[in-house]
């Protein structure tokens, strides 16, 4: 069977030829054949037909101002139009695997690899009884596209969509396709450069457009799916909740001084909201299903009961119900729970207290239509909305709060000293003594709400503590639950967050703790001081009692972007394993339940890369079950656009943490030979010394300013929050997303291989054999995946643009850093595909031929750019085409920072 009419070469060709219509209708014919010609002459530079980019430049020196613009637009649209032809193949692909039956990491191969292997239904029952999956949302400022833009592209992909898996007329595939050129050319005539900065709750309103669009229904069908493949081998086996979504969006305040408490406020009320009406809608759907005659069915005592409490707590409404739907007992039970969802925002009493009481009404509902031989009913209708009112409760996403740990100590310096006690000149033992002693007492010792002669900073937070405790008692503790705090480095740290919960009244203990306090270890020496930290607080009097009152379970959080910004690519790598292993045996030391919080980016040098493989990397001592993640930027269009794609990668990943579970509880310990362990530490070594040296060699920051758009991507209009977290021009200032943004951008992405090679070359000189690096990247998860994202950063680098960007340095500078960035880059190439034991790079086609496709046409908008980099004195038209190719080479890379 045929479930496709097109392919990805078809759409490519025929968008690309729209385009081309449109530019020249909507500019002029000479527009259109100045494209062409910059089109041409790169593909025939690449095929080698030519032997230099000489005509290329000549083409792109020689533009007007406008023509600059028209040839910005072009290239960048053409690269959102690819994109969506290349997202339709990645469906294609998934349906027709999915139909042959060959879905690599699918839910089936996830029984399979329990079955295959011989697990018992309890083995099975205990992996999912452990496995909670919690992708968390941020709103960190790597998304380069107009949300306009985002919205005309989906109206385009549906339309795609529908032309390749419908069966259409002649008069009906060209009523579609006028509508795409319609929508083209009202792409091409809308701006692509945003003209002011989102705010929080633009960003707070784009992660919820994902959560209520597509994964609300996307993991009812995940479920249903998992439920029938796990029922064919284990159908005693039950399926509990592996999903949980969460957010930072409007209400992670580190570095972002425009994310109030109002602002969470208000994301807070608006999730609620969204989704409310998403449940009332599915019950008035509901009610069109369960049109049963009470008078032919029995629904049960429980029913009954709950009906009867239904109708005493409503009176008035059922009344009415039971007067529109007489005998047809589902309906009017479902009528009565709309009005108790309606009435959580209302001044009226009654309605639900949680979502676990309506989640029971629709257990009952369920029960009741088995009960009757309606199982086909219940499976269909009632368990997908049971598993979406489990995964997203009354909440949709829960918010983490978050800040930067200097923020919480100058607020308790504060707060004490009206209390005459001194905290600020106090060494780390003294601070951690006042700490407990405050929280364990039952008093409050600090009044949050008297904030009157204190610092910005110290209001600021007070104020959001005193709020903290409003919103759990209006919008339930599990809505707001989490605080996480950036640059942990000291016990003490922890315990001021506690402090300001426990004065909030958030904090009760032993009885009550209503916050995960979740430390970030993001630095060289918070990684290695982390026994000194987590033990100092698992051993705190203080803080055995939070862990008690939270099952046991501490998250940690780490931080992959500054990490690697500090260490270089590698370097980093090994330490966030082996601190991940080290952290692991501190709180087994503790018999304490570790859950790790992976904080990372889009990008490879980010942590980024293919979230099931980083899954089935992890050390097993790390593998709990559960597991939380960031999701950010234009990896969550990229993940969640497509409800195709959003199912997929749900799961993905659902069969990398189940796997990584089951091979856990079989071998606890990961055995890794000390050999390998060994190579690691030699080659992180040297990697870091020469990563060091780079960033800390006199001109390289000059160098960098000069040789990347940098100065141009702090202007951008890409998120609410400032680019750097003082203004300085330093690397360590720099926040980690612009500075990678930028060597993307020069396509010399140093932040994904720098010292690799060096790294690798060391380990070889000192008695290190080749052999052993093969090996284990044949049998190491963690040693592949590191090489294998490497590998991705190098295919992606092209030398031979990065020189034009190294030309707008000054010579000295030039000479000084361009040849030593390109030794290094050769020096990795060559040896990662000497360990790798490929002619390429890259071990998936697709993405080979995908880079193929691309770079002849993100060459020019490179080009374009170093043009107008190299320009002293721009026009205020100038600045928003040079603002202009950032978002084309980000659309053409797949990636900003």
């Amino acid at each position: 069977m045929e479930l496709h009419t097109r392919d990805v070469r078809r759409d490519v060709r025929e968008l690309g030829a729209l385009l081309g219509d449109v530019l020249e209708s909507q500019s002029s014919t000479q527009s259109f054949q100045t494209v062409e010609d910059i089109r041409t002459a790169a593909i025939d530079y690449r095929k080698g037909d030519l032997d230099s980019r000489t005509e290329l430049l000549q083409v792109i020196d020689g533009l007007s101002p406008d023509g600059e613009s028209v040839v910005a637009r072009a290239f960048t649209t053409y690269f959102e139009l690819i994109n969506l032809a290349e997202e339709r193949e990645r469906v294609r692909t998934i349906r027709e695997a999915s139909q042959a039956g060959d879905l690599e990491d699918g839910l089936v191969a996830t029984v399979k690899s329990f079955a295959g292997g011989g697990a018992d239904p309890e083995t099975v029952q205990r992996v999912l009884d452990d496995v909670l999956i919690e992708p968390t949302f941020t709103a960190h400022p790597t998304e380069a596209r107009r949300k306009t833009v985002k919205a005309k592209l989906r109206s385009i992909a549906s339309r795609i969509e529908e032309m390749d898996e419908r069966n259409l007329t002649d008069r009906e595939r060209q009523q579609l396709w006028r509508e795409v050129d319609a929508e083209v050319t009202s792409l091409w005539q809308t701006s692509q450069v945003r003209g002011r900065r989102p705010e929080p709750q633009d960003e707070a309103r784009n992660v919820q457009w994902y959560l209520e669009s597509i994964l609300f229904d996307v993991v009812g069908e995940v479920y249903s799916e998992f439920e029938d493949v796990l029922a064919e081998e284990y159908p005693e086996v039950d399926v509990p909740k592996l999903f949980e979504f969460r957010s930072w969006a409007g209400s992670d305040r580190d570095g972002n001084p425009f994310v109030t408490p109002e602002v969470t406020e208000d994301t807070l009320a608006r999730q609620r909201s969204v989704v409310l009406e998403k449940y009332s809608d599915a019950l008035k759907r509901l009610s069109g299903v369960l049109s049963q005659d009470g008078s032919r069915i029995d629904v049960g005592a429980e029913f009954e009961r709950s009906l009867i409490a239904d109708r005493e707590r409503l009176p008035v409404v059922a009344e009415e119900t039971e007067e529109r739907y007489p005998e047809e007992p589902y309906r009017q039970k479902l009528k009565l729970m709309r009005e108790r969802i309606r009435r959580i925002e209302d001044v009226r009493p009654d309605g639900y207290a949680a979502h676990h009481e309506l989640l029971e009404d629709l257990e009952i509902i369920d029960q009741s239509l088995r009960d009757n031989g309606a199982d086909v009913v219940a499976d269909e209708y009632v368990s997908p909305l049971m598993r979406q009112v489990d995964t997203f409760g009354f909440t949709l996403a829960s918010l983490d709060l978050r800040d930067h740990r200097e923020n919480h100590t100058e607020a308790v310096h504060e707060a004490l000293a009206r209390e005459g006690i001194d905290y600020y000149d106090r060494d780390e033992d003294g601070r951690v003594a006042v700490l407990t002693e405050a929280i364990l007492q039952d008093e409050p010792l600090v009044d949050l709400s008297n904030r009157e002669d204190l610092s910005d900073t110290a209001d600021r937070v007070l104020t959001r503590f005193e709020k903290l405790g409003e919103w759990q008692r209006e919008y339930g503790v599990g809505a707001i639950d989490t605080y996480c705090i950036s640059m942990t480095e000291e016990p003490s740290h922890v315990l001021e967050v506690l402090f300001l919960a426990d004065q909030a009244g958030v904090v009760s203990l032993p009885d009550h703790c209503g916050l995960d306090v979740v430390p970030l270890l993001e630095t060289e020496s918070a990684l290695n001081g982390a026994r000194r930290i987590m033990g100092s607080l698992f051993e705190n009097e203080a803080y055995e009692q939070v862990l008690a009152a939270r099952n046991g379970v501490q998250e940690i959080m780490l931080g992959y972007s500054d990490s690697n910004k500090e260490n270089g690519y590698l370097a980093a790598n090994w330490d966030l394993y082996k601190n991940q292993r080290r952290l692991a045996a501190i709180c087994d030391d503790f018999d304490v339940k570790m859950r790790l919080f992976h904080g990372r980016g889009g990008s490879i040098s980010r942590g980024g890369g293919p979230m099931n493989e980083a899954m089935l990397a992890l050390p097993n001592e790390t593998v709990t079950g559960q597991i939380k993640f960031t999701e950010q930027g234009e990896a969550i269009a990229e993940k969640y656009a497509n409800p195709h794609i959003a199912e997929r990668n749900l799961e993905q990943m659902l069969n990398a943490q189940v796997r990584a579970r089951h091979e856990a509880i079989q071998e606890p310990e990961e055995d890794v030979p000390e050999a390998w362990i060994d190579a690691m530490d030699t080659m992180a070594a040297a990697a870091r010394q020469e990563y060091r040296n780079l960033l800390e060699s006199e001109g390289f920051v000059s160098y960098f300013e000069q040789a990347t758009p940098i100065t141009v991507i702090e202007d951008l209009n890409l998120g609410s929050r400032p680019a750097s977290r003082s203004g300085e021009r330093t690397v360590e200032d720099l926040r980690a997303i612009p500075w990678v943004f930028s060597w993307t951008q020069s396509r010399c992405i140093i932040t994904g291989w720098y010292a690799l090679g060096t790294g690798l070359q060391t380990y070889l000189d000192e008695g290190g054999d080749r052999a052993t690096l093969r090996e284990m990247y044949d049998e190491w998860p963690f040693f592949r995946t590191t090489l294998d994202n490497a590998s991705l950063a190098l295919a992606r680098t092209e030398f031979g643009i990065a020189e034009h960007y190294a030309a707008l340095a000054d010579d000295d500078l030039r000479e000084a850093f361009y040849p030593r960035l390109f030794e290094e880059y050769e020096r990795a190439h060559d040896l990662v595909l000497d360990v790798i034991g490929r002619e390429s790079l890259l071990k998936r086609q697709w993405l080979d031929e995908s880079l193929r496709r691309r770079n002849p046409y993100v060459d020019p908008l490179n080009l374009l750019q170093t043009h107008l980099l190299s320009q002293t004195h721009r026009t205020e038209d100038e600045e928003r085409t040079l603002r202009l190719t950032v978002k084309g080479i980000a659309a053409g890379m797949k990636n900003t920072g």
